[in-house]
């Protein structure tokens, strides 16, 4: 409640006359110090207004029904081995192109004029997962970040049956070759030292490929194949305070889908998530180390909340152990990880080799390999 009396406060203020005050203030501010000034203080009222209209969004989507079950499940499943290792508490991680499938916010902060990531996920019933991304900051990120991110998958052979009046009740028909696309593009920009802000639009494509079903005295094909927008958006703030640093993320925001008559809701998540280096509030001698920890607060449209911690202890910026938690999973609720950079891959070659580990109580274990780049 009180969010809307301070939102509908704000938005009172008549968006034309703000913009024709900040550009009159900003012609003055060569010859006028406290002018400038102004135009500073309004710059900072723009970032609240900003984060008002998005904390909006997000009650918008809270007040959504949960349907609890959704399509397009593909864009849920991860393939980024450093993020699964540390049980995908990313929300509040930057620095690298990966952050376009986590946070595209986290874009903003890229160290490098380019990152790519390329990742292989085994992932259940031997399907298989496969992502780009890709992010390139022009004139050291004076127009912002810039991102392209992939994700396909491949379900494998199946075989196609009908129904069919004999003794088994069908009869077999074809070899079915289903599989699934996503392509985004992103953008991200710091507006202070502190704020990032983030967004890409994505094409979804999904083909189940066909079925044949009878039609009186005849066989009827039909296509099962539809495709869709979302988009992603999100924010990073980092706090000052040590390495302490805030994410907010919204996935996959859409409107709804639909399978020949049949509708849907993709699978929409809101995440919150803060993240350190442990290691900032303890004195340690010896070689550099790092111990990140990450906690990310989600909100599923399908299923309930979850809380998701990671951990990544990193030694000489050659060698990461990692680990993660994610509640209210009963069949993948842990996982682990390694990272690799040393003897000059990273120095020498920009390379940066990744694979982690989750092990499934009724599934078949899945295993994850990612390969980053950085020029």
């Amino acid at each position: 409640m009180l969010l809307k009396v301070i939102t509908s406060y704000v938005l009172s203020f008549p968006a034309q006359t703000f913009m024709h005050l900040s550009c009159l203030l900003w012609r003055q501010s060569k010859t006028n110090i406290q002018l400038r000034r102004i135009v500073v203080k309004y710059k900072k009222y723009t970032l609240y207004l900003f984060i008002i209209l998005l904390l909006l969004t997000v009650s918008q989507i809270y007040c959504q029904e949960k349907l609890a079950q959704t399509g397009f499940q593909f864009l849920n499943v991860s393939s980024d081995a450093r993020a699964c290792g540390m049980g995908e508490a990313m929300t509040s991680i930057p620095g690298y192109s990966g952050a376009l499938f986590f946070n595209p916010a986290g874009m903003a902060e890229l160290p490098n004029n380019l990152h790519a990531t390329f990742s292989l996920n085994s992932w259940i019933a031997d399907i298989k997962h496969t992502t780009f991304g890709l992010a390139y900051k022009p004139a050291k990120g004076q127009y912002g970040v810039f991102g392209l991110s992939v994700q396909s998958v491949d379900y494998g052979d199946l075989q196609g049956t009908i129904v069919w009046n004999n003794y088994d009740g069908y009869i077999d028909t074809e070899i079915l070759k289903p599989s699934a696309l996503s392509l985004g593009i992103g953008y991200a920009k710091s507006l202070s030292s502190k704020f990032a802000v983030g967004g890409q639009i994505k094409f979804n494509y999904q083909n189940l490929s066909k079925s044949i079903v009878p039609n009186g005295d005849e066989l009827e094909t039909k296509r099962n194949v539809t495709d869709g927008i979302s988009y992603d958006f999100g924010t990073l703030y980092k706090t000052g305070i040590k390495s302490i640093a805030f994410g907010m993320f919204v996935r996959n925001y859409s409107t709804e889908v639909k399978f020949e008559e049949e509708g849907f809701q993709l699978p929409l998540l809101f995440s919150i998530g803060i993240s350190a280096d442990a290691f900032d509030w303890i004195e340690l001698s010896g070689p550099k180390q790092e111990l990140l920890v990450a906690v990310d607060f989600t909100h599923p449209r399908a299923h309930p909340e979850q809380i998701k911690i990671g951990l990544e202890y990193t030694i000489l910026e050659a060698f990461s152990l990692r680990g993660g938690y994610v509640s209210g999973n009963s069949q993948d609720d842990l996982s682990f990880g390694v990272g690799f950079s040393g003897f000059g891959l990273s120095k020498y070659l920009g390379l940066e080799i990744d694979y982690s580990y989750t092990p499934f109580e009724w599934f078949d274990n899945v295993q994850r390999f990612t390969i980053r780049y950085s020029l």
